[in-house]
């Protein structure tokens, strides 16, 4: 009933992680209202996204330039590393303003339910950055799920194998800001119990 042109856009749409056919539909339909010149600019811009975009050779970010301004920036910690799975968990901290070390991206989780094994992720990578450069922490903030403590637990092997020194540690878990206990699961009120800190 629509055209192809319509339908399809709409099926492109639907790829994208969060948004249904229904959501992409009304997505299109809201673009179909706009001005030509903002149709060509969302255009544009769509088709320069990997044109423009590199991985940092350092920490495997997401950049404009061979390095990444936090890699870049000499004013950070370069002795502390925060490992993540994705490029929008630095985007994350980064906002939270705590943290002034630098970042090791590894693209994703070990998750054998999706064939994905260490050798998919930037492990060695990593390990190659420990050897080569003073580090005297890293922080394991992979997402508190089962395939980011799975991952967590076999970085923590890897990097004690490979310099027993080198202090690692996790990212707390526990309750939210303004989170009740009421509505905690057991899971979260383990952690937070377990995660206590002398007040």
């Amino acid at each position: 009933m629509l055209p192809e042109s319509v339908q399809n856009l709409i099926d492109e749409f639907s790829k994208l992680p969060g948004i249904g056919p229904k959501t992409a539909a009304r997505l299109v339909f809201y673009l179909l209202t706009k001005p030509e010149a903002d149709l060509n600019s969302l255009g544009q811009s769509v088709l320069l996204l990997a044109k423009n975009l590199v991985l940092c050779q350092n920490c495997f970010n997401i950049s404009e330039t061979e390095m990444c301004a936090v890699c870049a920036d000499e004013k950070r910690d370069h002795s502390i590393i925060a490992v993540v799975e994705e490029p929008l968990d630095v985007i994350a901290l980064e906002k939270s303003l705590a943290f002034r070390g630098i970042y090791h991206v590894l693209g994703g989780v070990i998750s054998p339910i999706n064939g994905v094994g260490p050798e998919d992720l930037r492990i060695e990578q990593l390990l190659l950055r420990l050897k080569n450069d003073k580090i005297g922490e890293i922080i394991l903030a992979t997402n508190p799920n089962l395939e980011g403590e799975a991952t967590s637990a076999y970085l923590k092997d890897r990097i004690n194998a490979l310099n027993s020194s080198i202090k690692i540690t996790r990212i707390a878990r526990g309750l939210p800001i303004g989170g009740d206990l009421e509505y905690a699961d057991e899971v979260t009120l383990k952690r937070s119990l377990e995660g206590r800190r002398e007040y």
